[in-house]
């Protein structure tokens, strides 16, 4: 009866995938019914998208992107693209047919981010029914929940552009894997394309893809179709993307964006492909020599080119680097974090690590299997590696290993159902898949009792609370003005309230950042500087905020910690927010 339903399943497995992506909507929705009933867009990057489309539906030019509620009147540089504002626009404007502006928000922000899931829950289908069995795609959705960095970028007021960029990850799966040539290099050229147009934060997976279609025609001459189509869709979409997408900023030289630097790069790279892909080099020594020095003159072209896009591609200064970048907890090593950070981000690319490594091992003879498995392991196991210089790897690591665990799930779990004992076989399958997804590891270390300190009690209550509606609807009631707050501050109360901020989380911004961290961790004096060249209206903070804690260690006597102890110089009133605030507000009086 079992197999009979997979087998049912797995004949429909379109509908099975719609029908899965649909229930697993439903139920984050349900999930996070609270969250969106009070619009609790938790993550910086959330807030200010929401900024962004509400500019854009207001009339800011497509190709404008700087966000002219931080850092006033010039504005705050975003790096970003309208591409991920498409949907979320669209949907508040079909959606403003049937409700209020409020309404619209509330339904778009949560329908929004499963889009992107829909995608990669399909791509992922098709490539573990492509390389695995036909049914094996029920394991991988199944582990795609087990991947929590993931899911988190799926579940509804994540607007941030990474949902997509996962989503695109999966589309350069399929297309590496499909065995039509020319369709499959199409679609890997434009995921790549979709993949740059949106954000570089995959760039990296994106050229060992790159690299890995060149190699797979090294070794098969036959190749050179999906070569040249994969070549010819890279450069043109890159192309297409700029012009559709690239911000009046990023028509500069700047390196952390589709910008003239890495047009010119893809679109001499896809050049390159579709050149390579039409010689007629007869042996794979000869064809490795050739792609080598395609390759390196590639590398020297960009290098001579762009040399300032060479090192980190924020282009941050050291104090920068010092005050601010270095404290970003995802930029560090995973292994500094806590135990139930490590577990639930290393579980699922180790399993994805074994299966690739057992799939390899298997196939070693048979060439075209092996190819097509080598080449969807090597930017797993990148990203696997990754996690050991940055955190932010994770979501892509757990990603892209869902192939080779469900590879290893498929082949433990075939053991298993052989099982005689029905008891014993339900027994051994139900743990062999909890442990694969990581499931089993995650809930052991979380029975190791790890109670947070008091310190660290008070830093989560104050997270939880200072962003939420009710802690800012004292602050919205003040008359408009220009606040100095923390950086992570800065979109949400441009998102929620009518004021106006110094600063976000945008590396681009440097001025306006260095000024807050300068401001907070200087003196008194040195604040009010910056306050009257700014025209700052109002000082806000949140005791105990995250952000706050660095203020605190790194400048016992700062501003920050003087106005924590209600310790304010005489050119800042208090202003009266409800004893149960966690809020302390000061309007700057000017003399």
């Amino acid at each position: 009866m079992a197999w009979s339903g997979i087998d049912k399943a797995a004949k429909h497995w379109r509908l099975s995938v719609l029908l899965f992506w649909l229930a697993t909507a439903a139920l984050f929705v349900i999930s996070r019914w609270n969250h969106i009933e009070w619009f609790a867009l938790g993550d910086t990057d959330d807030n200010l998208r929401l900024a962004q489309v509400r500019a854009l539906l207001a009339g800011q030019d497509w190709y404008d992107l700087r966000q002219y509620r931080l850092d006033p009147p010039q504005g705050a540089d975003i790096h970003w693209s309208r591409l991920v504002d498409l949907p979320i626009a669209g949907l508040m404007l079909l959606l403003l047919l049937f409700m209020d502006g409020a309404g619209a928000e509330k339904v778009a922000v949560a329908v929004a981010p499963l889009l992107p899931m829909g995608v990669a829950m399909a791509s992922l289908a098709i490539v573990c029914r492509r390389l695995i069995s036909p049914a094996a795609f029920l394991l991988a959705l199944l582990l795609l929940l087990s991947a929590h960095s993931v899911k988190g970028m799926w579940m509804p007021l994540r607007l941030d552009h990474h949902g997509w960029q996962l989503a695109m990850l999966g589309l350069l799966l399929v297309g590496i894997t499909d065995r039509r040539r020319a369709r499959g290099g199409a679609v890997a050229g434009v995921a790549t394309a979709l993949s740059l147009s949106i954000g570089l934060e995959m760039l990296i997976y994106l050229a060992i893809a790159g690299a890995s279609i060149a190699l797979m025609w090294v070794r098969d001459q036959g190749q050179a179709r999906r070569l040249s189509a994969y070549g010819a869709s890279l450069a043109g979409g890159c192309a297409l993307g700029y012009l559709l997408f690239a911000s009046h900023a990023n028509r500069g030289p700047v390196c952390d964006a589709l910008s003239p630097v890495w047009l010119s790069a893809m679109v001499a790279a896809g050049a390159v492909a579709v050149l390579l892909s039409r010689l007629r080099v007869q042996t794979w020594p000869g064809r490795l020599a050739v792609a080598a020095v395609a390759g390196a003159a590639l590398a020297g072209a960009f290098a001579w080119a762009w040399p300032h896009c060479l090192t980190r591609l924020e282009g941050a200064s050291p104090e920068l680097e010092r005050l601010w970048l270095s404290r970003v907890r995802e930029a560090r090593p995973i292994y500094t974090h806590s135990g139930q950070v490590i577990a639930n981000g290393v579980a699922l690319p180790i399993a994805g690590i074994l299966g690739y490594g057992a799939m390899l091992w298997r196939l070693r003879r048979d060439e075209a299997a092996l190819t097509r498995w080598a080449v969807i392991a090597a930017p797993a196991l990148v990203a696997a590696l990754l996690l050991l210089w940055q955190t932010r790897a994770t979501p892509a690591a757990q990603f892209l290993a869902i192939p080779g665990a469900t590879a290893l799930a498929w082949l433990v779990l075939a053991w298993t159902w052989g099982i005689p004992n029905r008891l014993l076989r339900i027994a051994a399958t139900a743990a062999a898949f909890f442990l694969i997804s990581g499931a089993i590891v995650q809930a052991a270390v979380r029975a190791i009792p790890h109670p947070p300190s008091d310190r660290m009690k008070t830093v989560n209550i104050a997270n939880a609370k200072c962003p939420t509606l009710a802690a800012l609807r004292p602050v919205a009631l003040q008359p408009q003005g220009y606040v100095l707050t923390f950086v992570d501050l800065g979109p949400r109360l441009i998102a929620v309230t009518h004021h106006d901020a110094v600063a976000g989380p945008y590396h681009r911004n440097e001025a306006a950042i260095l000024d807050v961290m300068r401001a907070f961790r200087g003196s008194a004096g040195n604040a009010r500087e910056t306050i009257m060249r700014r025209g700052i209206d109002y000082v806000l903070i949140c005791p105990r905020l995250s952000e706050s804690t660095v203020y605190r260690a790194e400048a016992p006597k700062g501003f920050y910690v003087q106005l924590s102890r209600d310790q304010a110089p005489g050119w800042l009133e208090r202003v009266r927010l409800p004893s149960d605030s966690p809020y302390k507000m000061w309007r700057v009086v000017r003399r």
